[in-house]
């Protein structure tokens, strides 16, 4: 029965019910087996020395004024970038939402590299799902059940990552090894530029990793002239084997078609709240008032135009005094005789 079992849980997906159920129950087992860690954190810290908490305190001031400092710091820079940007006609990279995991569980298996994570599909993850620590990518959501997660790590020998190199954008696919310390480049020319020390970031290429996010560090580069592919070998950025809270990327979601298109309507809108800016004072004309002169007013004056007689004014434009009363007669009320606006001369 045991090997009916393990055939049909490798060879097909019938057993995968079941075993999300089955994680329910083991939430309790990790819970008991995680319960005296937690109980020895705790009196260990009911009874730690004023000295110890003193002196962390100090530290954790510190660091946080630094972090405050590099954080100013970040802010004007992704500042500069959203206008930057927005000059380029470009959408906006819009920051990932992120969640923390803690890490609960490791895969036994000496020949993978899986680890267990306490959220779920009850907490929006999906499958395919980037995984980070504080250091760099560490993997990807390949395994749902209700409350928790399986992440398969960057290392595993089944998993590959388009990176590119930091430091002159070459691209290049990194895959694991097996050995939770090493990454292997493949198919990278013998004559490309690269050497110790470069940074490997994520490239974006294929819409599972999120690009700029680092992935590891070059540590050795062996060119063989017999050879057509140089050997190349990177340290992961991640701490693969001591992280304990990680973090979940939701990135966005949207097609490059869709991205393409907000950011043209938000240009557009732009465009349009531009030109609805209000106009100066002094570039703003004068409007002419439309209510009626009271019937007792006296005439409005005659605009040059009409003084000229029988001449023809320098402009085409007249200016024609509203509610004037008829020359040499009296004025009326205008309740019982309406005063008639004095007819322009027609221009020619």
């Amino acid at each position: 029965m045991s090997v009916t079992l393990m055939v049909v849980d490798a060879r097909f997906t019938l057993l995968k019910p079941v075993r999300s159920e089955m994680s329910l129950v083991l939430m309790q087992s990790y819970w008991i087996t995680d319960l005296p860690q937690r109980l020895w954190q705790g009196v260990a810290s009911q009874f730690g020395s004023r000295t110890e908490l003193v002196a962390e305190n100090e530290k954790l001031k510190t660091e946080a004024l630094l972090l405050q400092g590099r954080l100013q710091k970040l802010a004007a820079l992704t500042e500069q970038n959203v206008r930057l940007r927005e000059l380029l006609n470009s959408s906006a990279l819009v920051n990932e939402k992120v969640e923390v995991a803690e890490l609960i569980g490791m895969d036994p298996n000496p020949f993978t590299q899986r680890i267990l994570i306490n959220k779920g599909e009850r907490d929006g993850v999906v499958l395919g799902q980037p995984v980070l620590d504080a250091r760099g990518l560490m993997g990807q959501v390949v395994e749902l059940m209700p409350y928790t997660s399986r992440v398969l790590l960057l290392t595993d020998s089944t998993h590959s990552i388009p990176v590119q190199v930091n430091r002159n954008g070459l691209r290049a696919i990194a895959s694991g090894t097996g050995n939770p310390e090493w990454l292997e480049l493949r198919h990278v020319a013998d004559t490309a530029d690269i050497k110790e020390g470069d940074l490997l970031v994520s490239s974006g290429l294929g819409q599972r990793f999120p690009a700029g996010y680092p992935v590891a560090t070059v540590k050795e580069v062996i060119h063989d002239s017999g050879q057509p592919f140089a050997v190349v070998r990177a340290v992961p950025t991640a701490a693969l084997n001591r992280s304990r809270y990680l973090l979940l990327v939701f990135t966005d979601s949207r097609t490059p078609e869709q991205r393409a298109t907000d950011a043209a309507q938000a240009q557009e809108a732009a465009d349009l709240k531009g030109q609805a800016a209000p106009a100066t004072p002094a570039a703003a004309a004068p409007v002419a008032p439309t209510s009626p002169a009271p019937a007792n007013a006296a005439p409005a004056k005659a605009s040059p135009a009409h003084a000229a007689g029988n001449g023809h004014p320098a402009s085409t434009t007249h200016t024609t005094p509203a509610a004037a009363a008829p020359a040499g007669g009296a004025a009326h009320p205008a309740t019982t005789h309406p005063a008639t606006p004095a007819k322009p001369k027609e221009q020619h």
